[in-house]
């Protein structure tokens, strides 16, 4: 009976054993390959749980995600002769694991070693159509789309894809790190010079335009002046006029008064002057 029993027990073992070795799962971050007396047979797993033949299969996983890889600095030789060190690093995915897998045996320090071989010699040939200024200014779509271009075939051959390289630190030679740094601030003053140079023309354009403005506004404002001002002078003298024809004594006293009032001056005011006359007439008492 126990005999029975531990045959039983052992036959457990082994079914779950079997179970267990017949399936493996496959995260979302991952790559999984399937294969069968060392030759690949399956590489295109979905996330979730899959299942293979004990013992006569076997799988190997891989890193989906985008993977950074630091990298020593290198001289690399500019168009105008200088050697700088640059340090870089690469950002890198597998896009075709089957392809990773048969270049690499599944090695990813062999991948990052391959993979940096070939971006440096990216970057001598991006550098080398270069100047060192022109490395440090150059925009960073600009220059992965170059290294790309130079390197992009070979990395695809690794079944990576390059995501991006970007420059971390640029060290130059003693000899030309002043010259460099004066050639740039020269050029930033020359496009200072001339952006204030732009500047200066546009303003005096403005101010120029405004005056001008200025002047066209108080020439009409002066010749609408002048001729509100000559029709009222016309109206009053209309005016004047028609009162001198309805009354003409009432206007000649009118106009006496405002002689009087304008020529006589103020209190304290000494005037000589003949009182004989039409001009005085109204300031005498009738009858003399």
């Amino acid at each position: 009976m126990n005999r029975r029993v531990l045959q039983g027990v052992i036959a457990v073992l082994v079914v779950l054993w079997v179970a267990s070795a017949s399936m493996f799962q496959v995260k979302e971050t991952e790559l999984a390959i399937k294969s069968r007396l060392k030759k690949i047979v399956a590489t295109d797993f979905d996330p979730g749980l899959q299942f293979m033949v004990p013992l006569l299969e076997s799988v190997q996983k891989f890193d989906r995600r985008v993977l950074t890889r630091n990298y020593p600095a290198e001289q690399f030789l500019t168009s105008e002769g200088k050697i700088p060190n640059v340090d870089f690093y690469v950002k890198w995915r597998i896009s075709d694991v089957e392809r990773y897998y048969l270049a690499t045996n599944g090695d990813e320090e062999a991948a990052a070693s391959r993979l940096a071989e070939i971006v440096k010699d990216g970057l001598k040939g991006v550098i080398a159509k270069r100047t060192i200024q022109q490395v440090v200014a150059a925009e960073r779509s600009e220059f992965i789309g170059d290294i790309l271009e130079f390197a992009g075939r070979s990395v695809q051959q690794l079944g990576l894809t390059l995501v991006d390289v970007r420059v971390k630190r640029i060290d130059l030679p003693e000899e030309v790190s002043e010259s460099v740094y004066n050639r740039m601030r020269q050029n930033f003053a020359r496009q200072a010079s001339q952006l204030r140079a732009e500047g200066d023309e546009q303003a005096q354009r403005i101010r120029a335009e405004a005056e001008r403005e200025r002047v066209e506004v108080l020439a009409v404002g002066n010749r609408d002046a002048e001729v509100i001002r000559g029709e009222g002078d016309a109206k009053a003298a209309a005016t004047y006029a028609a009162a001198y024809q309805r009354y003409p004594e009432f206007y000649s006293l009118h106009r006496s008064l405002e002689a009087y009032r304008n020529s006589i001056g103020k209190q304290g005011d000494v005037l000589v002057i003949s009182p004989k006359g039409e001009f005085f007439k109204y300031l005498k008492q009738p009858g003399r």
